[in-house]
This record gives C-alpha cells, structure tokens and sequence, in this order.
C-alpha cells in the first residue's frame, strides 16, 4: 500500500529516516516493474519521469536499459536511499512535489505504486496532471495505475492483522503491522506500525488513498488534455488494478 505525495507532507513510510531503509524489504519483489518497462519499449519512449519515484526501483531499472530518466519524490529519506543503489547515478533524482516536475519534454510519464492514488482531491489530481503535461513532448504519454474500487481491496486489508517480521540487515529485527483505520469512500486510510526489536523504537505511518473509477479517471484525464488510448490489467495482479495508458493531446 503507498503512502502519500500529494497531500504536501509525504507519508512517514516513505519520509521518516527509519522507514524509508526498510520500505523496499516489506514492499518485497517488485514483479509489476518489468510490465511497465516493455510499455515504455512498446511507446518508443527514451526519455522517462517517473513521478513519486519513491526509493528509485523502476527509475534505476530502466537507466539501465539506457534510457534517460529522471526520478521525482517528495520524501528527501526515499530519495536519499535511491541515491545509495547501484545503477543510481544514471538518474536525475528531484526531491519535490507535483510543482517540482521539470519541463523535460519527456516522451513518457509513469506513476506506479498506485501513486495516483494519493491525489486525494480533484484539485490535487488535476494539478499532478497539469504538471504533468508540462514535462511531456507533445503527444507524449502518461501511464500509471490505480486499484479497482469493484474489487474491494480494503476488506483484504482489514482482514490481513497478522504481524510480519524480518531480518533487514544493518537494522536488525523489525515489525510490521497494519490496520484500516477509516472507510469514507472513495477514501480508505490504514495506519502501518514499526517495531525495531534492536532498541524498541516504534514508529507509525497513516495514509489515505482514493479510489476513483474508469470513469472518472477518463473524464478527468480528458479535462487535462489527455486522450485515453487503453486500459490494461496489471499482469501480476490481474483484475485487481486499472492500467491507463493515455497521450497528452498536444
């Protein structure tokens, strides 16, 4: 479940400097990175944003196809653990939000994760889009992902109380447990709670996500200049999630 780029504050999964070092091990592999650089291979794209790049998975993966990438977050901890990876100095990483997205003339824009998901209100999911359109080339394209509202995944969530432990090494032993804290649709917020067995420190992570429904990501897609070209599943989680591959129109 992601956290929070724009709401101004990101979330402290991806911000607080003890969480952020242990995102990716409970975020585990990251199957759903590979679909996503055959699109941009499929859409001719040799320059990519990546936007709520996070701690930098699919920007370094796709660097090292030999693409120019530029990575953008609002979270300096996430963007600090992307710069310590292998294969991190091939991106430009750009710690800011929405407002921070440069004019690259990028041929594709990619939010993965369910970033898109974070834009709580029409104002806020309005701007990233505008934003966005900036930093493409025209007639570039924007792809990214959301969870179907029809498939209910916060009663997965609520359901899933049980506490998850592992070994990450350089910090011994933590724990992860999470829970639903509110249900507003078209908003679900959960609460992520950490314990670092090595000294007792616990810290917490809230977030909220929208669900928004094809429906509404067309229309609004299409009140910032972008034609909806398809709608695909996510290939390793089929009918769990939306695929939008749309193209700014100018």
């Amino acid at each position: 479940m992601p956290g929070g780029y724009g709401r101004g504050v990101p979330d402290a999964i991806f911000a607080h400097s003890r969480l952020a070092p242990v995102y990716d091990a409970f975020d585990g592999p990251r199957d759903d990175l590979a679909a996503y650089v055959g699109i941009a291979g499929e859409l001719g794209a040799d320059r990519v944003l990546d936007v709520g790049c996070g701690t930098g998975c699919l920007a370094i993966l796709l660097a090292g196809t030999g693409r120019t990438v530029v990575g953008v977050d609002p979270a300096a901890a996430s963007i600090e653990v992307a710069r310590s990876k292998d294969g991190s100095a091939a991106v430009t990483w750009i710690q800011g939000d929405a407002a921070a997205i440069p004019a690259i003339g990028a041929d594709l824009a990619l939010m993965t994760g369910n970033v898109a998901q974070v834009f709580l209100t029409d104002e806020d999911w309005a701007q990233v889009l505008r934003a966005i359109g900036a930093a493409l080339r025209p007639c570039g394209y924007l792809v990214f992902e959301t969870r179907r509202p029809a498939r209910r995944a916060w009663e997965e969530w609520a359901a899933d109380t049980g506490l998850l432990t592992l070994d990450i090494p350089g910090r011994g032993p933590v724990e992860q447990r999470r829970e639903v804290t509110a249900v507003n649709l078209p908003l679900v917020s959960f609460r992520c709670t950490y314990r670092f067995l090595a000294d007792g420190a616990v810290v917490t992570s809230d977030s909220t996500l929208r669900f928004r429904g094809l429906g509404e990501l067309e229309s609004s897609l299409a009140a910032q200049g972008y034609h909806v070209l398809d709608v695909r599943e996510a290939p390793d989680r089929p009918g769990r999630e939306f695929v939008v591959i749309a193209r700014r129109a100018t």
